[in-house]
């Protein structure tokens, strides 16, 4: 299954980009083996609509634009479900292991998420009910995507 990440922004060059960047790359590395490929990030510019509802709209359909049909789609939401590692491990083995050939993960714009798009995802996530900068949410979901690929492969980097 091919797992891609959509984000609203760019991230700029700096030690939090790198951190990033080596948490993806060990994804990309370990995901092949249990049937997992990183397809990389995908940036798109934030909206420039006057008020953040045509803001997270123009920016929920840029994302739409790009799904193909059949894909998962999970999105990051400081509202959304507060999942253990194991549990979000869990719900992308359920996804390959059910023949889902796409998985993309969204981050969001500093307005959140379009209705629209939260009632079609597969899986609204949180990483906390703390907002958290755009640039440490790529490092902690490189972290979790390679922790889920340890957890699928029984590598003993997850220690429960």
């Amino acid at each position: 299954m091919k797992i891609s990440v959509h984000a609203v922004g760019r991230m700029k060059t700096g030690p939090e980009r790198e951190l990033a960047d080596r948490y993806f790359e060990r994804f990309a590395k370990s995901g092949p083996a249990i049937g997992l490929e990183f397809s990389g990030v995908a940036e798109i510019p934030e909206g420039r609509a006057q008020n953040a509802n045509e803001r997270r709209r123009e920016e929920g359909q840029r994302l739409q634009a790009q799904l193909q049909p059949g894909t998962a789609l999970f999105l990051l939401d400081e509202r959304g479900k507060n999942l253990t590692s194991d549990d979000f491990a869990t719900r992308i083995g359920q996804l390959r292991d059910g023949g889902r050939k796409a998985l993309v993960i969204a981050i969001g714009g500093a307005d959140g998420h379009d209705q629209p798009l939260r009632d079609q995802a597969d899986l609204v996530l949180s990483f906390g009910a703390a907002t958290w900068p755009h640039q440490l949410v790529r490092v902690m979901l490189g972290e979790q995507l390679y922790r889920a690929a340890t957890i699928l492969s029984g590598h003993p980097y997850h220690r429960s």
